[in-house]
């Protein structure tokens, strides 16, 4: 799909005309918009007769909607990624702090003598 998408050239009405590489940095809503647009021009082009014929344009049209879909899934995929990321960091991060508070507590309770001891083997 990219490469026929890069053969071609395929630009997408955005603000002018943006390429694939450029849909990567646009926001999920700004993506979500263009596949709208193209979504609502591919139902205007489809009419209800069975004299029509498939264009080039409609094949376009259905390789931009796939290429726009496709990155949409791959960055809603990255973001579930980074956030399942982070959570788990985060637990990570409270489990760590919770180990040091019980080896903590550990010392408090050994009596002196032994602390005295751990503090000479040092």
């Amino acid at each position: 799909m990219f490469e026929k998408a890069s053969r071609m050239k395929l630009r997408f009405d955005y603000k002018g005309a943006c390429s694939v590489e450029d849909l990567w940095d646009l926001s999920l809503k700004n993506l979500d918009n263009i596949y709208k647009e193209l979504n609502r021009h591919k139902r205007d082009s489809e009419g209800d007769s069975l004299l029509e014929t498939r264009t080039e344009g409609d094949d376009v049209r259905d390789l931009q909607i796939s290429v726009v879909k496709h990155i949409v899934e791959v960055r809603l995929k990255e973001r579930k990624e980074a956030q399942e990321k982070t959570d788990k960091s985060a637990k990570k991060q409270k489990i760590l702090g919770i180990i040091s508070e019980k080896q903590d507590q550990q010392l408090r309770d050994m009596p002196v003598d032994e602390l005295a001891k751990l503090v000479d083997e040092l």
